[in-house]
């Protein structure tokens, strides 16, 4: 009788490790899901800082989600071209140093430049953090990884407003980006240590020209969205022009995407009714937590 070949063969690291490899791979995932939050209660104090208004104030916090938003789906294709461990360390690294420059910023408009090169380069920070998870626990362990995954994915949007608060108050709205320094070269010299490389040997191609469709779409939705309120909605000219360039984009983007034979975002994963009804939930509880926890710390102040 032929002998039961495992199912799944492939070595994975010591229990000490993963426990190492999960702490530090947390620690950089918190650090982006903090980000979405924390500048909300120190929106005022960076109003007053800078001279800028309410309506461009708010930019410091579109700005680092919009970015993030648009360079998420990018993850993949970069895992698969420079492999995961160097894509997670860059990342970290990146996303340290545009911290701190978002913490020295002399005027809003480097403040909000500084947040877009602050969500791009976090953008791969939660992505990067579960794949890690998974290639190191055992499929019989995922589930336990994932909902530690998921305590730090909830956790982390509710600290950010008590943590950004405090540091406003006792110091001052910088270290709500500074504090962030500390816990990147944590992450980056543990990872370091700790993980391996893996890759894929793949030669993926890249979509630039959906890569560039997604972009203006949510660009031009984003933008008619903060501008809608002062400028009367569809009163103005400027917001039928920026609704328009994005409904355009995003049908041109859902049609490249069916047809192009390596397009940005595969639409065939819309075909996983799970996979649907999760994201539709997802899509809703996101709204609700991050609407109130960017409205109501503005009105308490």
């Amino acid at each position: 009788m032929a002998e039961a070949v495992p199912a799944d063969s492939r070595h994975y690291p010591e229990p000490g490790t993963r426990r190492w490899i999960t702490l530090f791979s947390m620690s950089a995932a918190v650090m982006n899901l903090i980000d979405t939050t924390i500048a909300n209660v120190a929106l005022p104090h960076i109003q007053g800082s800078t001279s800028a208004s309410r309506e461009q104030v708010v930019w410091v916090l579109t700005s680092y989600i919009v970015a993030s938003a648009i360079f998420t789906p990018l993850t993949g294709w970069l895992a698969e071209r420079f492999g995961r461990k160097r894509l997670m360390l860059a990342s970290i690294v990146g996303f340290t140093v545009t911290s701190g420059m978002c913490g020295a910023a002399a005027n809003l408009g480097q403040l909000v430049a500084f947040r877009v090169l602050q969500g791009v380069f976090g953008s791969a920070l939660i992505p990067m953090s579960q794949a890690t998870l998974l290639d190191n626990y055992p499929p019989e362990e995922h589930g336990k990884a994932m909902a530690v995954f998921g305590l730090a994915a909830v956790a982390g949007p509710l600290v950010g407003p008590l943590l950004g608060g405090w540091l406003t108050q006792s110091y001052s709205w910088r270290w709500v980006f500074l504090i962030n320094l500390p816990i990147g070269v944590v992450s980056f010299v543990g990872l370091s240590a700790v993980m391996s490389e893996t890759r894929s040997g793949r030669s993926a191609k890249f979509d630039l020209f959906g890569f560039t469709l997604l972009a203006l779409a949510v660009g031009a939705f984003q933008l008619m969205l903060d501008r809608g309120q002062v400028l009367d909605w569809f009163q103005s000219r400027e917001i039928w022009i920026e609704a328009t360039l994005a409904a355009t984009a995003i049908y041109l983007f859902v049609v490249h995407s069916l047809t192009a034979p390596h397009p940005f975002v595969r639409l065939a994963i819309f075909r996983d009714r799970n996979f649907v009804i999760t994201s539709v939930i997802g899509f809703f509880l996101g709204i609700l937590i991050y609407s109130s926890m960017s409205l109501i710390p503005p009105l308490l102040e």
